[in-house]
């Protein structure tokens, strides 16, 4: 692959990863976040998705979610088999956070894989996807805690992966900018963490 090529395929990588798939991301476990009110409030928020006319919702899944959820995930999966380290351009924080970053990307991907598994292509088959298929699911003890890894590589993914965005895209490119971004990403972090921890034990 020739320089050029990789440079824009890599900065489409990092824009997809934050529009669209981040702020879905976002939307996903703040709608998954209702689950707290109850099963009654989860089913209500979910059972809105069932208003928008299924074509439509096909279209809207494939071009604002899947197709570029699989770019993401698959180069991302290629990037990080093939990243060397930035000991000189960084420092051993952000050099851990780079690590961190391609392993958190490669686990996500069996991660989004099997949960795409036991809720679309479920619900494809005839399952209905509302607040007792998602209880029954992480019953398990296992999956329970499969499912707090996911959530948490998921945000720790997304708000380190908003930082090297702001950088790549030469938004912040100044050590301080860079320095002030490390703790609104980790805000970010936090934040996302708590409503999606929240969210999956509102089930158990």
């Amino acid at each position: 692959m020739s320089k050029e090529r990789e440079f824009l395929w890599r900065r489409l990588h990092s824009l997809l990863g934050v529009i669209p798939v981040g702020l879905f991301l976002a939307f996903h476990l703040s709608l998954n976040f209702t689950a707290v009110g109850g099963e009654q409030a989860y089913n209500d928020a979910t059972g809105m998705m069932d208003k928008v006319p299924p074509a439509l919702l096909l279209i809207i899944e494939w071009v604002v979610i899947y197709i570029p959820l699989m770019f993401h995930a698959f180069y991302g999966v290629y990037i990080a088999f093939t990243a060397t380290l930035n000991n000189k351009r960084f420092s051993t924080f952000r050099n851990w956070m780079f690590t961190l970053q391609r392993v958190t990307g490669v686990f996500l991907v069996v991660f989004i894989a099997w949960h795409i598994f036991q809720t679309r292509i479920q619900k494809a088959l005839g399952a209905e996807v509302e607040f007792n298929m998602i209880a029954d699911i992480v019953a398990n003890p296992v999956m329970l805690g499969f499912y707090i890894a996911g959530i948490l590589a998921a945000t720790f993914h997304l708000a380190n992966g908003l930082w090297a965005f702001l950088v790549s895209w030469g938004i912040t490119q100044s050590p301080r900018s860079q320095q002030i971004m490390t703790y609104v990403t980790a805000i970010v972090f936090v934040i996302l963490s708590i409503v999606g921890v929240a969210a999956i034990l509102a089930f158990v």
